[in-house]
């Protein structure tokens, strides 16, 4: 049985009810995150926080929250996902139960709070090392693509194309730029150089792709955070979308490869990719058995080259700390 917590309260998924003005309900009125845990260590939680702190900040989701942290370990526990190989929390902050109208309560309301917490199975390890497909489908989001809000109508819609075309995720373009994934970051390796987007209210900033970022330019690997036209997909050796919660609740695992030898039509098609330059970083929990001990980032180095080390041969784990990268906004 499933236990879930909901304004206080931890109980059966079965026994948990939201009222029908629920704010979240009626206007997708919150935000959410998507933590993963590794063997019950919780991955980049700081930065998870700091982001939907940032988020509350901008959607003006004033009232008291709790210890979130506390919550995600209780519900771990709970749920006897301690030993996991790999589980994930998800959390939603709503702005409340009122009467609908479009304009924010009058009286401060009590904020809904809602998490859960599940196993996470990985793909087969063949599956994952063959690659996954994407079709490329218009960006129809909202200009604040910034803000991890619940309204995720544009790409669920996406994700229905890819869906429909048969293939496993969709690129989100605009303006001729594909900027991510329906549920993940982008990056693609033009001449041995690490591109992605970069920040701005056109993509969701991930965790992950902040902890890639920071491993790039940690073994000197280039970097580029850039646009990238759609044609220049079909020159990339390397193509990769990032789940923006580490494994998160996606069937991509941490690294979601999208290696397109060429496109036809809208549809981007995908097959293994070899060699120098690819990146495959995989995130890995705290373990004991593992060098540089808990919470520590460690890299298996690699022989692509005299002296270099390519992402191909990064192997992250990342403790509860996270990346230090990503700073929230004042409140």
């Amino acid at each position: 049985m499933s236990i879930v917590y909901l304004n206080g309260a931890y109980l059966p998924a079965e026994e948990a009810t939201i009222p029908v003005n629920d704010r979240g309900f009626l206007f997708s009125d919150g935000i959410y995150e998507v933590t993963p845990a590794y063997r019950g260590h919780l991955f980049g939680f700081e930065a998870h926080r700091a982001r939907l702190l940032r988020g509350r900040c901008e959607l003006r989701l004033e009232g008291e929250a709790g210890d979130l942290a506390a919550v995600h370990r209780e519900l771990l526990r709970r749920n006897g996902l301690e030993d996991a190989p790999v589980s994930i929390v998800y959390l939603q902050i709503t702005r409340g139960v009122a009467p609908r109208t479009h304009a924010f309560p009058k009286e401060r309301v009590p904020l809904t709070v809602y998490a859960y917490a599940r196993e996470f199975v990985r793909p087969p390890r063949e599956r994952w090392n063959d690659g996954f497909r994407a079709v490329t489908v218009p960006d129809r989001r909202w200009a604040r693509v910034d803000i991890k809000t619940v309204s995720l109508l544009g790409n669920v819609l996406a994700q229905q194309a890819a869906v429909d075309a048969g293939v496993d995720d969709a690129i989100l373009v605009r303006d001729g730029v594909a900027l991510e994934g329906a549920h993940s970051n982008f990056f693609g390796v033009f001449d041995g150089t690490v591109v992605t987007h970069g920040e701005s209210n056109v993509i969701l900033p991930g965790i992950t792709r902040g902890v890639v970022l920071e491993l790039a330019r940690e073994l000197e690997i280039p970097v580029r955070e850039a646009p990238i036209q759609v044609e220049e997909l079909a020159r990339a050796p390397a193509l990769r979308g990032l789940p923006e919660a580490g494994p998160g609740p996606h069937r991509t695992s941490p690294c979601c490869r999208l290696t397109p030898p060429g496109t036809a039509g809208d549809r981007v098609t995908g097959r293994r990719s070899r060699g120098c330059g690819a990146p495959r970083c995989a995130a890995r929990g705290p373990s004991p058995g593992r060098p540089g001990g808990p919470g520590r980032p460690w890299i298996r180095r690699g022989s692509c080259g005299p002296g270099r080390r390519s992402v191909e041969q990064v192997l992250l784990r990342r403790g509860p700390k996270g990346p230090p990268r990503f700073r929230p906004a004042p409140l």
